[in-house]
């Protein structure tokens, strides 16, 4: 029998979604509240949620599941919540206080400017190590690879007995410049294996020669410490959730989302470019539907109960950061250009007693939704909250009806805390809350697209996640762009991302090769041959190899991998790199180094502009990457027959009185699984789902295609 299902999944701070879609481009979207302590559970809870719309159980379908992916942040939680293992560290002599002294600008990080300023605001990172565990072995390699001074092996092994003693689950080795030459990293596992051999223990020793090579010591060291203290241990909660599809009678192996738009095995060597997943998932599957749409420019802009993630896709490409941030730690791996800009509909909503203004988040009540959930004992209000006074969302529609809310807590909630001490109207103060919210809302969207020289109207903008389709009018307005677009499926569209998203390996390398001229003269070709291409094609070729070894893990053979060669290149001197992609493995001719230095030229002018080009420095390749690609199953868009425009009796619900402008409007209410493509929708309407809710306000209107796209207008 052919499989027929796609499954994809993304566990978020507040909700659970699941997406199944089968062959034909039908899909269900189940939705059930988030289980950090077994994301299983609420994975379970949000299968049986999606399938009964199909009037199936999870028993039924699993078994002709074809691909399965998890994104989620349960690595990102053990990392905030600071529940990783215990691990050692050992560095080179003199670096001991790397976690204590971090960089100035880690330290700043989730910081507003005015709390960077004050004492009593600004504080450090925990450090995720103790100093005790923090020990430093003399032995140094330099910049060029070359052994300046010996390993001073005896201290390793003083190091090791230290860290063995303490009883850690992990040791992680950070040498300087180890990512030119490995050899002191590899003794000190030798000697760590020795050492551990004969007091009877084993412990994983992590090397970042091994896991990243890349320069950059501090954002190295970073790196394979998350990778130790928080990626590994959650390998339990994947495989947790593969287990639970064993047991529905699945056999598909599970996939994770991962930081480079791609997805990898669980059993992948390197967890961490996995951290951060959900938002990810989103910006894939705006890319893959713009695709077949024919789209080029798309900003993504995702609303979940704890945050408001924004990116862009310029000519059908994402940006890739090589340095991100996450959870305040500086990291060196590979992650779309994504960035959470603001709050989500849990963040709290309050008033500060000294500047007596509305603040928003940056807290959340996370799952419990706010006061108006009657199982969650909140005592903050929160936006939800204000969207359930005004009538935006309906109490007893949430989660398709499962959680009932209480419209009465949340007006006694915003009259405390907001209107009583503005003096303000409880109604009014809520519509203020929100209006707030999506003017900040809107000031980023549009500083993120002229920031980088381009205008709405260039962009189409997608509104996803369970809260997008509530405020998506109101961050919108105003600023022109070509169409706005919200998918009918926009609360697990995270989720359908992931389903769209290649089984791909992605391994960078620092390489640090330079040349220095704007044309490359075949006649000096053999010069630049030896000090640029050697190094550059090896590193390749080491790449290579290691994308085919996590293939391998897979079962798929090399020959069935799609291999991509990048190079990230910067004038000699700068420090911000660019990344290309080149139609060739291996340098071999100065065609080959010409290709690099006219995609870098022209992906630089891009970047920063014509004016700032300056081919005078020299050009330096700092990074090699290569990609691994195989095939996989992926959803179809679905196409459905157009009807008139004015939608079915049968979509038709009771309507119901909304707050807008200060004023109480009568609004038509539909639900969003029985209008028909080609159905028109004017202000004011709310069309609803299970699972998310779709608000078109005064001064808006909207059209529902083919493919169950929602396209909002503004009307004046």
């Amino acid at each position: 029998m052919q499989k027929s299902y796609i499954m994809s999944m993304d566990a978020g701070g507040t909700m659970t979604d699941v997406f199944f879609v089968d062959r034909d481009g039908k899909f269900v979207v189940g939705k059930a509240q988030t289980t950090p302590d077994d994301e299983s559970e609420g994975f379970a809870h949000s299968c049986a949620d999606a399938l009964k719309q199909w009037g199936k159980t999870p028993e039924q379908v699993f078994p002709e599941v074809i691909t399965g992916i998890y994104s989620g942040t349960s690595m990102l939680n053990r990392l905030l919540e600071r529940k990783g293992q215990n691990l050692g560290v050992i560095v080179t002599a003199g670096q001991e206080d790397y976690f204590r002294l971090e960089r100035g600008i880690q330290t700043y990080l989730g910081y507003s400017y005015q709390d960077r300023l004050k004492v009593v605001t600004h504080r450090h990172n925990e450090p995720i190590v103790p100093r005790s565990q923090m020990t430093g072995v003399r032995g140094r390699i330099d910049c060029f690879g070359n052994e300046a001074i010996p390993l001073y092996e005896n201290e390793v092994r003083d190091a090791v007995r230290k860290l063995i003693a303490a009883k850690v689950q992990g040791i992680v080795v950070n040498l300087l410049y180890s990512y030119a030459n490995s050899a002191h990293e590899q003794r000190v596992r030798e000697i760590a294996l020795e050492e551990m051999a004969e007091a009877g223990v084993e412990i994983p020793t992590y090397l970042s020669s091994d896991l990243y090579p890349v320069m950059q010591d501090f954002a190295r060291l970073n790196t394979v410490a998350v990778e130790a203290y928080a990626a590994e241990p959650s390998r339990g909660q994947f495989r947790r959730i593969a287990d639970r599809v064993q047991n529905f009678g699945g056999d598909t192996q599970l996939r994770v989302m991962a930081s480079h738009g791609g997805t990898i095995s669980i059993d992948a060597k390197e967890l961490a470019r996995t951290l951060i997943s959900g938002p990810i998932g989103g910006m894939v599957g705006a890319r893959y539907i713009a695709d077949k749409l024919g789209e080029k420019n798309i900003v993504c802009s995702d609303i979940g109960g704890t945050s408001f993630d924004l990116g862009l896709i310029t000519d059908g490409e994402f940006t890739m950061k090589a340095q991100p941030d996450m959870a305040r730690f500086m990291l060196k791996l590979p992650l779309i250009d994504i960035d959470s800009v603001g709050s989500g509909t849990g963040s709290y909503a309050r008033v500060n007693p000294v500047s007596n203004r509305i603040e928003i988040g940056p807290d959340s009540a996370g799952s419990k939704v706010g006061m108006c959930n009657p199982q969650a004992s909140e005592t903050v209000p929160t936006l939800s909250d204000c969207n359930v006074l005004l009538g935006n969302l309906n109490p007893y529609n949430f989660l398709g009806g499962d959680v009932v809310l209480d419209p009465d807590a949340a007006y006694r909630g915003i009259k405390e805390h907001i209107a009583d001490p503005l003096g303000l109207d409880p109604y009014e103060a809520a519509e203020g809350v929100l209006e707030l919210f999506e003017d900040h809302l809107r000031n980023e969207v549009f500083a993120r697209i002229f920031g980088k020289g381009y205008s709405p109207d260039d962009y189409i903008l997608y509104g996803y996640g369970g809260g997008g389709p509530l405020h998506v009018c109101g961050y919108t307005k105003g600023l022109k762009f070509s169409d706005v677009i919200v998918p009918a499926w926009a609360a697990g569209f995270s989720a359908f991302g992931c389903a769209c998203a290649d089984f791909e390996y992605r391994i960078d390398r620092t390489v640090n090769a330079a040349f220095p001229a704007s044309e490359i003269d075949p006649a000096g070709f053999e010069a630049a041959f030896e000090g640029y291409a050697k190094p550059v094609n090896a590193a390749w070729a080491e790449l290579e190899k290691r994308v085919a070894d996590e293939f391998d893990k897979s079962g798929i053979d090399s020959s069935q991998v799609e291999f991509k060669h990048y190079a990230r290149v910067q004038y000699v001197g700068q420090l911000n790199d660019v990344e290309v992609l080149v139609d060739f493995d291996r340098v071999s001719g100065p065609e080959d180094m010409q290709q690099i230095i006219d995609r870098f030229e022209y992906a630089y002018a891009k970047a920063y502009s014509r004016a700032a080009r300056s081919p005078e420095l020299g050009y330096q390749t700092t990074n090699v990457v290569v990609t691994g690609t195989v095939p996989v199953e992926k959803p179809e868009l679905p196409v459905e027959e157009l009807a008139g425009e004015t939608p079915p009796e049968e979509a038709r619900k009771e309507g119901r009185k909304v707050f807008r402008g200060g004023q109480w409007l009568d609004a038509d209410v539909f639900d969003m699984d029985k209008v028909r493509p080609g159905n028109r929708f004017r202000a004011v309407t709310i069309l609803e789902s299970p699972a998310t809710t779709l608000v078109i306000p005064p001064g808006f209107e909207a059209y529902l295609d083919e493919h169950r796209l929602f396209h909002l207008k503004e009307t004046k």
